[in-house]
């Protein structure tokens, strides 16, 4: 199974758990087209605010089963990207768009299989006046992206995996999913949350320690 294939069956949830609880995108970061389900390495490309001259740049030069992302420096009252990219995104065969930014045209979005994630939605256009940056490093949604970094997205939102991490967090997602069904199993069984967790054997224990706002000391 390929690495987009396994991002696609674990979910943006399992990756987060696999990267210690982390890697997720700002909580604005939310799906606005019919599909979510996105995974792929990061094409990058950083524009001047509010400008969208480098956004069609980056989309003809973007390859397919990539996902484009636009640091568009979470302006939100002017649109980066709407139908029309849309439709030529999805035509090229990529793999999900991501923009610090906001969207227009979101009648079509919405009825479209290209996953587009972005902030806010507006009507006003961005202009084409600035020159900006391809494959470098790029801040979207709270997160530092290099160019070949993957990225995961659906309904919880957008996760970011280190391209050097990929293996590892691929290995991990995989236990997590695993342990889930098994737990999600036990449930379906009768057996309490609270029990799955050892809830009592946590504050058990809790119960033991001394505690000081500056120290904590286990009891022996």
């Amino acid at each position: 199974m390929t690495p987009r294939a396994r991002l696609l069956k674990y979910g943006a949830g399992p990756v987060s758990d696999a990267l210690g609880k982390g890697g997720a995108m700002d909580h604005e970061m939310r799906p606005w087209s019919l599909n979510s389900r996105m995974a792929g390495p990061a094409f990058t490309v950083q524009v001047h605010t509010a400008d969208i001259l480098m956004v069609s740049k980056a989309l003809a030069e973007c390859p397919a089963g990539h996902v484009l992302v636009i640091d568009g420096h979470g302006e939100r009252n002017t649109a980066l990207w709407g139908g029309l990219t849309t439709l030529s995104a999805l035509r090229k065969g990529l793999a999900g768009i991501v923009i610090d930014g906001a969207i227009r045209d979101l009648a079509d979005i919405r009825k479209s299989r290209l996953p587009v994630f972005a902030r806010a939605v507006v009507a006003n256009a961005g202009g084409a006046e600035y020159a900006g940056k391809l494959q470098v490093p790029v801040a979207c949604g709270g997160q530092a992206i290099n160019p070949g970094d993957w990225l995961v997205g659906d309904d919880d939102g957008v996760v970011v995996i280190p391209a050097a991490r990929l293996d590892e967090v691929l290995d991990k997602a995989g236990r997590i999913c695993e342990a889930e069904k098994r737990i999600a199993k036990a449930i379906r069984d009768g057996v309490e949350v609270a029990t799955l967790l050892r809830v009592d054997e946590i504050l058990d224990r809790k119960a033991k320690e001394i505690f000081v706002p500056q120290l904590r000391v286990e009891g022996k």
